[in-house]
């Protein structure tokens, strides 16, 4: 309790007031991308982009901040937040991470089928909660996750290295190296002719010492893996991403099975239930788990542990805020 010694029952009835949760507000925001900063991918063109920041207070005045990825519905997520989960934890302990948590699953999720929705809007809260957490103990939120501060490595993706013509993507690929990048990750899900000459020039122009990653965001299907597997193979990419949506867990049995890229995904499985299916399925075998989606710090702590059981590689999804990234960041300094 924040480094106390509590003399007696009266000390340890106001230390607990002190530390309850007393207010919980979800803001929804949405903002436009400037035309030159737009890309093409496979689930469509980046106009836009939609976040849920959320906000938690306590009675003695530490406020945390979180985000909740927004689903494409950030008011939905929102309203959900704002009204059935705030009434679930206002007055419990903000120090009592896993209690809040647990009492969100039990109410919400497990009883009540909100399913995804209810876990995209528990990691905000979680996240906030851990921000709490860390500025009360002035310590980074990496020391109580267990971890370290120390270097990561990073590539360049994300709304980044869409479609585009071929000049378009070398420009691109030389601001990357420029950037000290060593590794990137090209959108495929294009025509298929496109996604093999977009790997093919990108290998030619960075070269052997730079890695190459894949994401198909969800738009292949079993016959374009195996169209893509040879160029695939050929050009040394060390993974491909999310091919399938992800509840496609017999493709993407299938596909390990005629490639021998490492399948990635995650970014779109939710608290550790999700996981224990891939981790019994075998195919998929790098996670990539989102805070703002999964359930928060706490249950990618969890599924983390799963993963380092099975020596599975955990790359943590991120994006829209930087509240998302600095949780990832503080994430990753703390997994092994």
């Amino acid at each position: 309790m924040d480094g106390l010694v509590v003399a007696g029952d009266t000390d340890l009835r106001v230390t607990m007031t002190v530390m309850k949760i007393t207010d919980v507000r979800a803001l929804p925001i949405s903002f436009s991308i400037p035309s030159e900063f737009q890309v093409s991918l496979g689930i469509g063109r980046t106009i836009k982009r939609d976040a849920v920041l959320v906000r938690v207070e306590t009675a003695d005045g530490f406020v945390g901040w979180g985000e909740s990825h927004a689903a494409r519905a950030p008011t939905a997520i929102a309203e959900l937040i704002n009204t059935t989960l705030r009434s679930l934890i206002i007055g419990m302990v903000a120090d009592d991470i896993g209690a809040v948590w647990n009492r969100i699953y039990d109410r919400q999720l497990a009883s009540h089928g909100a399913g995804t929705a209810s876990i995209i809007a528990m990691s905000g809260i979680d996240i906030a909660l851990w921000d709490i957490k860390g500025k009360r103990a002035e310590r980074p939120v990496y020391e109580l996750l267990g971890g370290a501060l120390r270097q990561v490595p990073a590539y360049a993706g994300g709304i980044a290295l869409g479609y585009q013509p071929r000049d378009e993507l070398r420009r691109e690929l030389d601001r990357v190296l420029n950037s000290g990048y060593t590794a990137l990750k090209l959108r495929l899900g294009d025509a298929l002719d496109q996604d093999e000459e977009r790997v093919v020039a990108a290998r030619a122009h960075v070269g052997d010492a730079v890695a190459i990653l894949t994401d198909a965001n969800t738009a292949y299907d079993l016959p374009a893996v195996a169209r893509m597997a040879p160029t695939l193979e050929s050009n040394n990419v060390l993974w491909l991403e999310e091919p399938f949506p992800a509840h496609a867990y017999q493709d993407y049995i299938a596909a390990a099975k005629q490639l021998s890229v490492p399948l990635a995904a995650g970014e779109n499985h939710y608290a550790r239930f999700d996981f224990e299916r891939v981790r019994d399925d075998g195919a998929i075998t790098i996670w990539q788990p989102d805070v703002s989606k999964a359930g928060g710090l706490s249950e990618i702590l969890r599924i983390a542990s799963m993963a380092q059981d099975l020596d599975i590689t955990i790359h943590p999804h991120t994006s829209v805020t930087r509240v998302n990234m600095a949780a990832s960041l503080h994430l990753l300094c703390a997994l092994s």
